[in-house]
């Protein structure tokens, strides 16, 4: 088992409850942070854990911070991580700046887009979100070969009179003639579901509420951006509060119990 210096009593105080933990050493930066809904489970299985015998070994104490559920969990850890940079978390930027597909025409046309020049949150039509444009081209031309897809037609390859490159090879159906356009069109459009970023699909900020027995928190959203909790069932946006950029972190944490239409939402009251 690996070695550290946290204290039995500390760790006695563990609470088998829903929240964040951070693992601190003498520095000033924690060793790590993480999230779980049985905190005390979970710091005892890191102390069990050979890979992590680099970070254990510098640990002194553990703090936590408890949460009324899962997705506040998520978004507290997420927001801590950015903030205080944890030397044996993975790095994670504020704002980083994406890119994502937009389908700009009927034919379909496909356009790179980036979030420092278009609102990614309230955009609809975009596809897949990417770090950087090449990542970006490589899963779209690894899409169109599994799927089929004329390369040139997408605008990963030149076109030429003599159609695609696969087309030379006697593998694309469009070049080649023996798929229309609109069919050829709609399998893009099927192909591309899978990557389809939502907008934001409310008016305003939301309270998504958890509970824990009598105690509720609600955590305050707009543009999936996270933008605080308050304690009990109401929603309060902070003073002076500007549209939050679009956070990739928060969108992959709140798009699936925003959308499901199982989490308790409050709504902001029209103006």
């Amino acid at each position: 088992m690996p070695t550290h210096h946290i204290p039995e009593a500390n760790l006695a105080e563990l609470p088998a409850a829903c929240g964040v933990y951070v693992f601190h050493g003498e520095g000033a930066l924690p060793l790590y942070i993480g999230k779980s809904v049985n905190i005390r489970s979970r710091v005892l299985a890191h102390l069990r854990e050979p890979a992590e015998a680099r970070m254990l070994a510098q640990a002194c104490r553990v703090s936590w911070q408890r949460t009324a559920g899962e997705v506040g969990a998520l978004l507290l850890e997420s927001r801590w991580v950015k903030a205080q940079q944890p030397l044996f978390n993975k790095r994670l930027r504020r704002s980083r700046s994406l890119c994502a597909w937009a389908m700009v025409s009927s034919a379909p046309v496909l356009r790179l887009v980036h979030s420092r020049d278009q609102d990614f949150a309230r955009s609809p039509g975009l596809f897949g979100l990417y770090s950087s444009g090449h990542a970006a081209q490589q899963a779209l031309r690894g899409l169109a070969e599994a799927q089929e897809l004329c390369l040139a037609r997408l605008g990963l390859e030149p076109a030429s009179a003599r159609g695609c490159f696969a087309r030379q090879l006697g593998r694309c159906a469009l070049c080649g003639g023996q798929e229309p356009e609109d069919q050829h069109a709609d399998r893009l459009r099927a192909a591309l579901a899978q990557w389809q970023v939502q907008a934001w699909p409310f008016d305003g900020a939301v309270g998504l509420v958890e509970r824990a027995g009598d105690w509720v928190q609600t955590h305050v959203l707009q543009h999936w951006a996270y933008l605080g909790t308050v304690e009990g069932r109401a929603l309060q946006l902070p003073a002076g509060h500007a549209p939050p950029p679009f956070d990739l972190d928060g969108y992959r944490i709140l798009v699936g119990p925003l959308l499901s239409g199982q989490a308790e939402l409050l709504l902001a009251s029209a103006s």
